[in-house]
């Protein structure tokens, strides 16, 4: 069966994107949430039997993103709920660390990015009067980059892709929300989102088959 999911999410996906209308909100909701429910089970399907700690925290980070998703018009409370989704992430990549110089100095080009990515949303959010979002914000950008760079001490290829795929969504939806309007935004923030999230769930499957030989672990 998970043989055909990877389609299935695809067709969701842009189902949602491309096809389903704004409104009614319920609707959209919950189309949106399809296709996490479809990368929720591809992930399961693939974990069924092992039960690695690493699956399962992995499992637990996407669950929290899918409440995150229908819960961002309530944006603390979507923010906080894939706040928690991240710190599973991070978790379960640091778990698998493979220690190596060049993974290891990943963490100054990711730092940049933090700070710069902090101070822009910092300085449009003073600018705002939304001061009371400093706070969340600069927490949630912290924890995106820690889990961005815990991908790549894990050396697994799929969840490097996932961790950045999602640093590269969430970083248009904030600029977006609080800086300025990016063209094509709503295109950007799914697509890349869902890609980020197939990846994650494809990199549990693929450390479990491959752990043994090390072929998922970039050399």
């Amino acid at each position: 069966m998970y043989k055909i999911m990877p389609a299935l999410i695809l067709l969701t996906g842009l189902l949602y994107i491309f096809i389903i209308p704004a409104e009614p909100h319920a609707v959209k909701l919950i189309f949106k949430a399809i296709p996490m429910i479809l990368i929720i089970a591809y992930a399961y399907l693939q974990s069924a039997g092992n039960g690695k700690r690493f699956q399962r925290i992995l499992l637990a980070g996407l669950v929290f993103c899918i409440i995150g998703d229908v819960t961002l018009d309530h944006f603390i409370v979507g923010l906080s709920a894939f706040l928690i989704g991240h710190l599973f992430y991070l978790s379960g990549f640091f778990s698998q660390w493979k220690f190596s110089v060049w993974r290891a100095a990943t963490i100054l080009p990711i730092g940049v990015y933090a700070v710069y990515m902090g101070n822009e949303l910092l300085d449009a959010l003073a600018k705002s009067g939304d001061g009371s979002l400093k706070g969340p914000v600069l927490v949630y950008v912290t924890a995106i980059s820690l889990m961005g760079w815990s991908a790549m001490m894990s050396g697994n290829v799929w969840a490097v892709a996932g961790a950045l795929l999602f640093m590269a969504s969430d970083s248009v939806l904030a600029w977006n929300k609080f800086v300025s309007e990016v063209a094509g935004s709503d295109i950007l923030i799914m697509t890349t989102y869902y890609a980020a999230q197939f990846c994650i769930a494809a990199c549990i499957g693929h450390q479990s088959r491959n752990a043994p030989k090390q072929k998922a672990m970039i050399l």
